[in-house]
């Protein structure tokens, strides 16, 4: 079997890129595009040997997620998310045919976990009812609804964070509401509303303390830094030889290198040259550039939305004076 990352930057030349613009245009992600991810073997690239994975490593999943970002911005977004929830269920131990699964990309997951932790609004909370657990709350940003099976959900438990799978189907308890994007709106990103939402005790995957959970949020947002390079790959392959390639070079090896105190300043140098590498594909591209559909169009467009996803207030501090707006 070849390298996973040659067979990301396969998929992302011969299938992602030359569909991206239709992607884009019908806000759909064609089914076809993640099973030929699930074929490749990719969605099992973390997943532990035993349950059908490949053992990959994080180095080895921030150049799948570039090149395959570097094709089509929405297709890496949603299956990115699978990661986590393969990580989290390899690590309890739990539900072994589901593993199995996940890894083989016959079921894919996505995660519900940012509104546990946020300061600033009401968290998704946990309490028990005999058998079930029940779930309550918002969460704004859910990727992939109608394109997963599974969702691992992340609610406040007193002072702990659990760790839920629940299943991804709309009821009278579970709601989705679309979120209108600027870009990646094939990504299918809802806000998930839960009312009394049961879930089987038995698909409980762990609790961690809050304090711990925020203490190491940090060390996650590594990931996320390679969305950012992928664009800036694009560009520098549609440009050509250009400054660009040194910078991307550069850029990773920071991300790589920085430890959790380091990171916001990494990934907001990340999401501050994919910016500029947009805007240098937008210049050299000329005119044509400023037709809708246009891949420099729609570059600038993802540029703009990574400049904000994922982001925290140190990233955004740093971004601001990085673009000279600071308070």
């Amino acid at each position: 079997m070849a390298a996973p990352v040659q067979v990301a930057r396969a998929l992302a030349e011969d299938l992602l890129a030359p569909a991206a613009a239709d992607v884009d245009a019908t806000g759909v992600l064609p089914r076809g595009h993640l099973d030929a991810l699930a074929a490749a073997g990719l969605y099992g690239l973390v997943g532990p040997a035993e349950a059908g994975g490949l053992d990959g490593d994080g180095a080895t999943l921030a150049a799948v997620v570039e090149e395959l970002a570097a094709g089509d911005l929405a297709t890496a977004f949603v299956w990115l998310q699978h990661h986590g929830v393969v990580g989290r269920l390899a690590a309890s131990g739990a539900h072994p045919e589901l593993l199995a699964g996940l890894c083989a990309g016959r079921r894919r997951a996505g995660i519900a976990l940012q509104a546990a932790t946020r300061p600033d609004a009401p968290p998704v909370t946990l309490r028990r009812d005999g058998g079930d657990l029940v779930l309550d709350g918002a969460v704004p940003w859910v990727t992939g609804w109608g394109l997963v099976d599974v969702l691992l959900v992340a609610a406040r438990d007193g002072d702990d964070v659990a760790f839920v799978l629940a299943d991804a189907v709309e009821g009278p308890t579970l709601a989705a509401v679309p979120q209108p994007l600027v870009a990646v709106q094939a990504s299918a990103t809802v806000e998930l509303h839960l009312r009394g939402h049961r879930v089987p005790a038995g698909r409980l995957l762990g609790a961690t303390p809050l304090a711990e959970v925020r203490a190491g949020d940090a060390a996650g947002l590594r990931l996320n830094g390679s969305l950012a390079l992928g664009l800036v790959r694009r560009c520098a392959r549609l440009v050509g030889p250009s400054p660009l390639d040194a910078d991307l070079a550069a850029a990773g090896a920071r991300l790589d290198g920085a430890g959790p105190g380091e990171l916001p300043e990494a990934r907001a140098a990340a999401a501050a040259l994919e910016l500029r590498a947009a805007g240098a594909l937008v210049v050299a591209t000329g005119s044509g550039a400023a037709r809708a559909g246009s891949v420099a169009e729609r570059t600038a467009r993802e540029a703009v939305f990574l400049l904000v996803f994922g982001s925290r207030p140190a990233i955004r501090a740093s971004l601001l004076a990085r673009l000279g707006a600071a308070r």
